[in-house]
């Protein structure tokens, strides 16, 4: 696929390209998640809060109330198309047929809503967020995040001139491909690009799945974004996400059900999809509290996605609960997915799908050929590992710009669930600089869940 980026965005009119081209324009878990939903808790009211981490970026002076308003808005309009209802109704995922059932397809086509919004800027920021009903609300994270995103982008690239906007989009693409280089041929490698929330715009986001599944083969698993994949045949890659765990906490009488809550969630979770899509997401508060508080069934589960702890760490103590309950780790699967980048993903598989020697680092695997050079590594499985590969996929434009400046240097955006039936709604995560919640809150259930495991760490976006 060649896109002649510059030229787009130099001649361009952008008033009259939205960015949402359809509401499967978004993470295959939203979907899974909104289903969820749907069947346990129709009538559950809930709000979500979208804010900006990098809180030096102002991004309310970028781009009007009115361009993200008119942004919104169009996605409001959308409807399920009739081939897309089609697609989820008769595809296979994860090797089953009729994950999505049809009374649910139905609701989609019939009466799925997105719900109104509150708008407001502070301090040069964005402030936005959603109340209604949890069906109608939970849609809008994916959708959001990647409007402001993409206005950002595209207030960025207004100020350049055509010859600069060609060496920004040549940059980007050279580095695509010392990425992709790196990662050819590399012997057991499994990759997804997880890169909706935080792309560049949607445009370049295909462009990088197109050129990821063209040259990386096998190595490329699929892609979390569900329209991309429905376009270009590609797998759905997702299950679920910190969202669920929240909300059921929120809605927990006591502290006795606050604690049993995350294990709440994985019995309806594999209730729903009868013992399909068992990826657990244990680190909403705290990694090893819940393993060591989990009933011995979850050891049946396929695997975990660890986010916000160190995933050699979090790896490891995944493989020795598993041996502690009688399981086989290399029939298992750790998905890692918080910033990752090559050295990141090469070290990782290293770390878990083979044997090396002599104190090697993540940083000494440059190619293929040097990962499996001089005996460094051998085969050796210890677990199968995957990587879903986010932010610095599809938009890692730092020090492309030929003016100068961050302008193009991802932020960290974010958007969660805040209260449910008016409670507020909390998460702890392995690093105390991701807790979100009201701090008389966090507070509570640091004392319900502990902070075991739980390490200050930078937040990147």
């Amino acid at each position: 696929m060649i896109v002649n980026f510059a030229e787009r965005a130099h001649n361009h009119n952008w008033e009259l390209d939205p960015v949402t081209r359809s509401l499967l324009d978004t993470d295959f878990y939203k979907l899974l998640m909104l289903q969820f939903v749907w069947k346990h808790f129709p009538k559950t009211h809930v709000s979500f809060s979208l804010f900006n981490r990098s809180s030096s970026v102002p991004l309310a002076e970028l781009f009007s109330t009115q361009d993200l308003t008119a942004q919104m808005e169009h996605v409001r309009k959308l409807r399920f198309r009739k081939s897309e209802l089609v697609w989820l109704a008769g595809n296979t995922f994860y090797g089953r047929r009729g994950i999505f059932e049809p009374a649910f397809l139905e609701w989609l086509e019939r009466d799925f809503k997105l719900s109104d919004y509150r708008l407001s800027i502070k301090d040069g920021q964005f402030h936005l967020s959603f109340d209604g009903l949890w069906t109608d609300t939970t849609m809008w994270e994916l959708y959001a995040l990647s409007i402001i995103d993409e206005l950002r982008t595209r207030a960025n690239l207004k100020r350049l001139s055509e010859f600069h906007l060609d060496v920004l989009y040549a940059r980007a693409k050279t580095r695509l491909w010392l990425k992709i280089e790196r990662l050819r041929d590399v012997p057991g490698l499994s990759v997804a690009d997880f890169g909706t929330r935080r792309r560049h715009s949607f445009l370049w986001h295909e462009y990088v799945v197109k050129a990821m599944a063209s040259n990386l083969g096998p190595g490329f698993i699929g892609t979390s974004n569900a329209f991309l994949a429905h376009k270009h045949d590609l797998e759905s890659i997702g299950t679920n996400a910190h969202e669920i765990p929240m909300a059921l906490a929120a809605l927990a009488p006591d502290d006795a059900a606050l604690k049993a809550s995350q294990y709440r969630v994985l019995e309806l979770w594999q209730n729903t999809y009868e013992g399909a899509l068992r990826i657990m997401l244990p680190d909403t508060f705290g990694t090893t509290q819940f393993l060591e508080g989990a009933p011995s069934w979850a050891a049946d589960w396929t695997g975990q996605r660890i986010d916000s702890k160190n995933p050699y760490v979090a790896g490891d103590e995944y493989i020795a609960w598993l041996k502690a309950h009688g399981r086989e780790p290399q029939d298992k699967l750790v998905i890692a997915s918080d910033a990752l980048d090559v050295d990141e993903i090469l070290g990782l598989h290293a770390y878990f799908g083979g044997k090396f020697e002599g104190g090697t680092t993540a940083g000494d695997f440059r190619n293929a050929a040097d990962f499996l050079d001089r005996g460094k590594w051998t085969p050796g499985r210890r677990i199968r590992f995957s990587a879903g590969w986010g932010t610095l996929l599809t938009n890692d434009f730092r020090d492309c710009d030929p003016s100068g400046g961050s302008g193009f240097d991802p932020v960290s955006l974010i958007c969660k669930v805040s209260t449910v039936e008016g409670r507020p709604a909390v998460k702890l995560s392995d690093n105390y600089a991701k807790a979100l919640g009201p701090p008389s809150e966090i507070e509570r259930y640091r004392k319900v869940f502990g902070a075991v495991g739980v390490v200050n760490a930078p937040v990147i976006a």
